[in-house]
């Protein structure tokens, strides 16, 4: 199983995977708490159309995508508390408009190509240290982001008006954690895709709230089934040649199905 090892980009793989799948499983605990779990898919496609200006204007992909998935980010917090509308309507709007719009894009620019195949599935396996370094910066940043902010997050999951009341900023912590939620994002579709990174940010912390634990438990679970899954998804896409991303989400699927069965026997 070692051997995998001995070439580099297996190494570098196994780092952003590692890194992709410690921020998903973390920043995902609050927004499943949040009931807000279609947000990552909705931010995964505006993204995209960062991607898709990228293409067609010939630069990096990946700071544009960070640029729309927060711009995104931000709307759908302002849409949401400005005119009272119901999340799932405006991460529904949003997600498919996004969608549309990145098609649109590359059609019209001829780059519907390979490239943006990579970003809608994944392509862990051309991982650059470049991009590591990049994740390893933002993605620790964002990682100290939710955890200092992590008790008044918790509250906000459980009982927004009460928190209100209480006198947390909840408006601009809900700034704040789609802001570090679209980050993630940004930064996690060259590896798991956009297609497929929602999966890695809800499922772990789905299955990991049948255990019924507590919110740290819960959290550290979810990060272990997160881990399980990135590597057990990579060694089997290595030996058996199958695409990387959807991998990693077969077996964290496989883990919640478990994690279904163990607690309905319970």
């Amino acid at each position: 199983m070692l051997e995998m090892f001995e070439y580099d980009f297996m190494q570098r793989a196994f780092i952003a995977g590692i890194i992709i799948a410690v921020l998903a499983s973390v920043s995902g605990t609050f927004v499943v708490l949040k009931r807000y779990s279609m947000i990552s898919e909705t931010l995964a496609h505006s993204a995209l159309v960062g991607v898709a200006v990228a293409l067609v204007a010939e630069f990096s992909p990946l700071w544009t995508a960070v640029v729309f998935a927060v711009l995104s980010a931000w709307l759908i917090e302002y849409l949401r508390s400005a005119f009272s509308l119901y999340s799932d309507a405006v991460l529904a709007i949003l997600l498919s408009g996004s969608l549309a719009i990145a098609v649109i894009i590359v059609s019209l620019g001829g780059s519907f190509n390979n490239s943006l195949f990579s970003y809608l599935f994944g392509s862990i396996l051309s991982v650059s240290s470049d991009d590591i370094i990049i994740i390893a910066i933002f993605g620790t940043i964002s990682l100290a982001i939710l955890l200092l902010f992590s008790k008044e997050l918790y509250f906000i999951a459980y009982d927004e008006e009460v928190a209100k009341t209480s006198g947390i900023k909840v408006n601009r912590l809900n700034f704040l954690l789609a802001s570090v939620v679209s980050i993630i994002i940004a930064l996690s579709i060259t590896i798991i895709g956009s297609l497929l990174i929602g999966a890695l940010m809800v499922i772990p912390t789905v299955a990991s709230l049948q255990y019924k634990v507590g919110f740290l438990k819960t959290m550290l679970l979810s990060l272990i089934f997160g881990l399980l899954s990135v590597t057990a998804g990579m060694i089997f896409s290595f030996y058996f040649s199958l695409p990387s991303g959807a991998t990693i989400v077969l077996c964290v699927l496989f883990i919640f199905i478990i994690s279904l069965i163990v607690n309905r026997k319970k």
